[in-house]
């Protein structure tokens, strides 16, 4: 049975991109995809390897029925451009970051996460880290709503 691995990469991999990781488990496992979608997160600056989301960022999700508690911080690396079929980057910097791992032949694997977004029209998922808790529900409004959007596209293009 063939998997498809999504990673969703921002800066630190304690904000936005476990929160990502978090919301696209759920919907996964609510659609009974759970065995064939494996989901990750990464960052690309090393400020966290280790430690667990942001207290914030597990509150919110919290409050939504996701579970983050599980995760720990980790560095994007080039051979996760080998292991994933898509790496998702939460804003133009870490697209940048990325652009300069990937190797040739894995450019159209890196996409910006929002182009999977069908109504909010923002092209990055805004970094919520120095803004107050209203930034981390905003977040994953951002969120759901592309999640709902690759989660689409997976099943057309996989046929799940």
């Amino acid at each position: 049975m063939k998997t498809v691995k999504v990673l969703f990469v921002c800066m630190g991999n304690i904000c936005r991109s476990p929160t990502a990781q978090g919301v696209f488990e759920k919907l996964v496992s609510d659609a009974a995809l759970a065995e064939r979608i494996i989901i990750d997160s990464a960052g690309t600056h090393a400020y966290h390897v280790g430690e667990p989301p942001d207290a914030r960022a597990t509150e919110a999700a919290g409050r939504r029925g996701i579970d983050l508690s599980t995760q720990r911080a980790r560095s994007v690396s080039a051979a996760d451009f080998d292991e994933f079929d898509y790496i998702l980057a939460m804003d133009n910097s870490n697209y940048a970051d990325l652009s300069a791992l990937c190797s040739p032949g894995s450019e159209a694997k890196l996409k910006m996460f929002l182009e999977f977004a069908t109504v909010s029209g923002l092209a990055e998922v805004p970094d919520p880290y120095y803004g107050g808790s209203t930034g981390f529900e905003r977040v994953l409004d951002l969120i759901e709503e592309a999640a709902a959007g690759l989660l689409a596209e997976i099943r057309q293009q996989h046929s799940l």
